[in-house]
């Protein structure tokens, strides 16, 4: 089922590239079995115990999980700005809002602050990763009902009026890290109706030298598992995460005028003007 909602992206494998610095196949493997024995521990020892200690305890296992998770996977977080994303004040809810490239977007954030995410329905069903998102709090978003989005809008809000910091992906699909899509303002609406700050993220993907990457992105046709395989094979990955300037409450007159202002920030922070996929990919056409 399709509708408006629905956002599509022209990216797809031949945003990915044919030519990355890659380690070898046992190495490759041995980094996909260490993030299972991660997910694995995560799911049935970490989140257990996730109920019996204190918040700041809890807080440090959520960090140490996701950063074992990227550094299994060879990777490397850099952070630019705030660290605390900007929601440091006890209490206070914001919403966090980032380019979204793949599925490693969200172990990167969660590693630099754990906090609730928005998510697509279907990751509720994925193994392992669905018990521990639900166990996390996340917000699904059914993105083929319209009818329930203003349901999720307001559980949202409600949320971030309780003082929750929820990260969101405005574009509401991947893509290739190279271009970006349009924010779509429905989620920003929450923030609106909570009355807290929006905190616009920046995310981009590189080698050691430099250089971007699409090699992470999870796009177009692509499996987890393929996905997965590809990031696993990759040699040098950098995880950038630009911390932007906070939108306060009230700055913005509707939903609309809060969506371009975050998404002008995240597009000035990746290189300037939007480019096509043409534009990025030259290879392509």
């Amino acid at each position: 089922m399709t509708n408006r909602w629905v956002p599509a992206s022209p990216c797809g494998p031949g945003c990915v590239g044919a030519s990355a610095p890659t380690v070898g196949r046992p190495r490759a493997y041995w980094r996909m079995a260490r993030a299972v024995s991660v997910l694995l521990a995560a799911l049935f020892v970490l989140a257990p115990l996730s109920g019996v200690v204190g918040d700041r305890t809890r807080e440090a296992l959520v960090r140490w999980v996701f950063g074992a998770l990227l550094r299994a996977f060879g990777a490397k977080l850099e952070v630019r700005g705030e660290p605390d994303l900007g929601a440091g004040t006890p209490g206070r809810g914001a919403l966090v809002v980032v380019n979204h490239v793949s599925w490693l977007d969200i172990v990167a954030m969660n590693r630099v602050r754990p906090m609730r995410s928005v998510a697509k329905w279907e990751i509720r069903g994925w193994p392992v990763v669905g018990p521990l998102a639900a166990k996390a709090g996340t917000v699904f978003l059914d993105r083929g009902r319209l009818r329930a989005l203003p349901g999720t809008v307001a559980e949202l809000a409600e949320a971030l009026r309780g003082g929750a910091v929820v990260s969101a992906y405005p574009e509401g699909t991947t893509w290739c890290g190279r271009v970006t899509g349009r924010f779509r303002p429905a989620m920003f609406q929450a923030a609106i109706d909570g009355g807290v700050p929006v905190r616009p993220v920046a995310l981009r993907y590189r080698l050691a030298d430099g250089a971007a990457t699409s090699w992470p992105a999870f796009i177009g046709d692509d499996t987890l598992i393929a996905s997965v395989r590809r990031t696993a094979r990759l040699r040098g990955l950098v995880v950038e995460l630009h911390v932007l300037d906070e939108i306060a409450p009230g700055r913005a007159a509707d939903r609309r005028e809060l969506a371009e202002l975050a998404e002008g920030l995240v597009v000035d922070a990746l290189g300037g003007a939007r480019r096509t996929v043409e534009e990025a990919h030259p290879a392509l056409v």
